[in-house]
């Protein structure tokens, strides 16, 4: 038979053993290929435990090098202190402190300047406003025959409106409008409303980022006056309203020279 046939004849499929019900407990079978891994790791890790083995029992006693003076060992085991904690002084690390604190200071100050420039653009207002508008006349019966429509030239049903408030014959226009300008309208407005909506999100999101940015300027300056001088006492605040506590540090006075 020639191989070409030897490969076209269909050949038994030849499954993959699988571990024995009654060894499910032990997890999945073992294939040669997963044991050569674990040999080989096994072999490695061996041959690393020999080569340290026969450095120590081959070393000098008298050997000397000057890393031995910043080196000790804890517990059998080898530590090496580095002058990382050491590297910078007391003043110069105060310095840092006191960088950190007046930048994120500053992106909190540039952060609240935008809150407020947008507030100002939406005319968010706390409070509904209260707003008058007086008509003087000369008599009393220019009084009783007074009537704000045409005073004002508006339909009645838009006269308390105190913003947006068109005048009769606009509103016959808008009336004699096509199908086609009213859904140009409609859809101005519908972008309008979109638009604020963003800009409410973002402003939400600014203040949220105000009020994280204070308290992570709040904390590093709590930080920089802890490591300064002077003694300082920690007090802990109790609040019956909420029944959190509240730590505080109370220095001691100092006469100033």
């Amino acid at each position: 038979m020639s191989s070409s046939l030897r490969n076209a004849v269909k050949r038994k499929t030849h499954k993959e053993r699988s571990q024995l019900s009654h060894r499910k407990k032990l997890g999945l079978l073992e294939k040669k290929s997963d044991y050569v891994k674990r040999a080989r790791d096994y072999h490695k890790k061996e041959d690393a435990i020999k080569k340290l083995q026969e450095k120590a029992a081959l070393r000098n006693p008298d050997e000397f090098h000057f890393a031995m003076q910043s080196s000790k060992t804890k517990d059998g085991v080898h530590v090496v202190e580095t002058a990382e904690a050491n590297k910078y002084t007391q003043d110069q690390l105060q310095l840092m402190r006191t960088q950190d604190v007046g930048y994120v200071n500053l992106k909190a100050q540039a952060e609240a300047r935008k809150i407020e420039k947008m507030k100002a653009n939406l005319h968010q207002i706390r409070s509904k406003k209260q707003n008058k508008h007086t008509v003087f006349v000369d008599d009393e019966d220019e009084l009783k025959s007074f009537n704000p429509s045409e005073h004002f030239d508006t339909p009645e049903t838009l006269l308390r409106r105190s913003y947006n408030r068109p005048r009769s014959e606009q509103v016959e226009g808008n009336r004699a409008l096509s199908s086609r300008e009213k859904l140009d309208a409609r859809l101005q407005a519908k972008m309008a409303k979109r638009k604020k909506l963003a800009a409410y999100r973002e402003l939400k999101q600014r203040m949220q980022r105000h009020k994280k940015l204070t308290a992570v300027r709040d904390r590093l300056s709590l930080k920089k006056d802890l490591a300064g001088k002077g003694s300082k006492r920690k007090i802990r605040l109790y609040n019956e309203d909420t029944g959190n506590v509240q730590i505080v540090y109370k220095w001691k006075k100092e006469r100033k020279r």
